[in-house]
């Protein structure tokens, strides 16, 4: 109880932001990884945030990379963030629209050289540049700078779902039958993809390149065993982020462990536990 109170006074105390920024963020930061994730646990194209993810290395490392060898100073990390998600999301959507590769085998292939590249880039920097901060992140470096970009994400995000919900829905679950009822597939394809790089590059800053993966997909696969239809699943989605952030943040300061880990490990267990019930259930 007395570690109850402690956190809350934390989170209460106005001299002490960041406690209170990192659950803000969280919180906000879920509604887009509820959505986002939804599509692409439901489209099964899962490891496609971890190539963006590990190609966004490559951009930030080059971005770095200008900063200090040419000086310059206006080429920032997230811009260098964006363009190499933004790009290595077209590459894997035109790759295996029109090339007619499988999705498994351009997502590896750009995994390993985006982070190749970007550990060059590091390498390369005149000073010592530590990556592991941008592979791990740290909820609890958040800035009010940062909460307003995640916030425009969220928005961004619920409109583009509302808007086009029907036309993921169906390019998710019956590519050749939303083609037939004249649904352009290949270009919500691509701009399922462009909306998985962007709430990946915003949530590398609180999470960094490998937890944001499981933060993507842990919370849809989740929520995908209580629901039966694709709205429902997003919102559970959502619901189950914004608890394992929260309950994570709670244990992490309690016991003085890190964020991050102590979140993805919360929403790994419960996965799994998910996971084993609903095959227990159908067994019986």
């Amino acid at each position: 109880m007395a570690e109850i109170t402690e956190l809350f006074e934390a989170l209460t105390d106005p001299d002490f932001p960041f406690l209170r920024y990192a659950l803000i963020a969280g919180v906000v930061g879920s509604i887009p990884l509820g959505v986002v994730g939804s599509y692409v646990v439901v489209r099964r194209i899962s490891y496609i945030a971890g190539a963006i993810a590990h190609c966004v290395l490559g951009g930030i490392g080059a971005a770095l990379y200008m900063q200090e060898v040419f000086d310059a100073q206006w080429c920032l990390p997230i811009y260098g963030a964006v363009l190499s998600a933004l790009a290595a999301a077209v590459v894997i959507g035109l790759v295996s629209l029109y090339a007619h590769q499988r999705e498994d085998t351009v997502i590896g292939a750009l995994w390993v050289i985006g982070m190749a590249v970007g550990l060059m880039f590091f390498a390369g920097l005149p000073v010592y540049v530590d990556p592991m901060s941008y592979l791990f992140g740290n909820i609890l470096l958040i800035s009010p700078h940062d909460l307003w970009m995640v916030a425009g994400l969220a928005v961004l995000v619920a409109v583009v779902g509302a808007l086009f919900y029907n036309k993921l829905l169906a390019v998710c679950f019956d590519e050749e039958f939303a083609e037939l009822r004249g649904v352009r597939v290949k270009f919500y394809y691509l701009m399922l993809l462009c909306m998985t790089a962007m709430t990946v590059v915003l949530m590398i800053r609180l999470l960094g390149v490998v937890l944001v993966i499981a933060l993507l997909t842990l919370p849809a696969a989740v929520a995908g065993n209580f629901s039966r239809r694709l709205w429902q699943m997003m919102l559970l989605a959502v619901l189950f982020s914004m608890t394992f952030i929260a309950a994570g943040l709670g244990i992490s300061y309690i016991h003085d462990l890190p964020s991050g880990p102590v979140i993805v490990i919360l929403a790994g267990g419960v996965y799994l536990a998910t996971a084993v019930g609903s095959r227990l259930r159908l067994r019986g």
